[in-house]
């Protein structure tokens, strides 16, 4: 008789302890699978901020080029209303051969002021042409650099070659749109120094 319950306590006692290890090893599945699904979750999360970063850089490289373009188009239109409106509302600037002036009314006055009456007497018609542009994006502030090349029409009508300069630029987003902080306009061939004696 004493045997016979000292076998039925062990059976009970393996029981028991087999219903421990599979609720240990239930538990431990459960956190292992919630540990894996946020990790999951993280990733995607990640995922999804960097092609929306991706995404929103792409924009913003396409939008400062086409600032770019306006810039020249405006200034060969000599539509140096539009051409000002370019420029930041407080604080946009241009600096180059003609002067500097300081916010849209201001730059827009000094581009009729020497342009806009051929103060230099350059032949007409003549463009602006924009290449080898490189941008460098800092959250709602850029940095840029362009080529720059000033054609006029020559001799037999033909184009003539008259400037190669660079363009220096600090942006920013002013209200959803990329505007001019500062543009610095440099003279490269020839050089800045070089039309300065005259």
């Amino acid at each position: 008789m004493l045997t016979d319950i000292l076998k039925d306590e062990a059976v009970h006692m393996k029981q028991s302890a087999n219903l421990v290890l599979f609720a240990v090893i239930g538990m431990a599945t459960l956190l292992i699978g919630a540990i894996l699904a946020g990790n999951i979750g993280t990733s995607c999360a990640a995922q999804e901020r960097t092609v929306e970063s991706r995404l929103q850089e792409l924009e913003d490289r396409e939008e400062i080029r086409q600032l770019l373009k306006d810039y020249g188009r405006f200034l060969d239109q000599r539509d140096f209303a539009s051409f000002s409106q370019l420029f930041a509302e407080k604080e946009g600037e241009w600096i180059g051969g003609m002067g500097q002036a300081k916010r849209p009314k201001a730059i827009q006055k000094l581009m009729e002021d020497t342009i806009g009456k051929n103060t230099e007497g350059i032949s007409m018609p003549n463009f602006h042409l924009f290449t080898n542009e490189i941008i460098h994006l800092r959250g709602n502030q850029a940095d840029a650099t362009t080529k720059w090349i000033f054609v006029v029409q020559g001799e037999k009508g033909s184009p003539q070659w008259v400037y190669l300069g660079h363009y220096e630029d600090s942006l920013l987003r002013e209200n959803g749109r990329w505007k001019f902080l500062k543009r610095v306009v440099h003279a490269d061939i020839p050089s800045d120094k070089t039309l300065s004696k005259k």
